[in-house]
């Protein structure tokens, strides 16, 4: 998981994702139970964290939970799904979750329903 967290680089605590989205936390267990946003176990405390870049503006990435839901489908866990979305990509360039925030969600989406090919 180490690797994961330094392919990340920001993450928000749960209560920090409630802080940042104006939400009471039970909220925020919600939209991950609904697949709005992904989590992992991060840091020595193994605490639940979302990535940062899953945030925009104080609202959840437009595009994000669409592109989860793609990636779901194609039998991808929550790790696997956040690796995915923050491992560079020549062809993009960069990486999905940056092209997700810059509006690049037809793409991006291609590319996650290739995967279950």
């Amino acid at each position: 998981m180490q690797e994961l967290e330094k392919i990340v680089g920001e993450w928000l605590a749960l209560p920090d994702v409630a802080e940042l989205l104006n939400l009471q936390l039970r909220k925020v267990h919600g939209l991950l139970s609904d697949h709005q946003i992904v989590e992992a176990r991060v840091g020595e405390n193994n605490i639940r964290a979302v990535p940062a870049a899953f945030f925009q503006d104080g609202e959840v990435v437009d595009s994000l939970p669409g592109t989860i839901s793609v990636l779901l489908d194609s039998g991808f866990q929550d790790d696997e799904i956040i690796r995915w979305l923050f491992t560079p990509d020549e062809s993009l360039p960069g990486t999905p979750i940056e092209a997700l925030r810059q509006g690049r969600k037809t793409e991006i989406r291609r590319r996650a329903q290739a995967m279950a090919w």
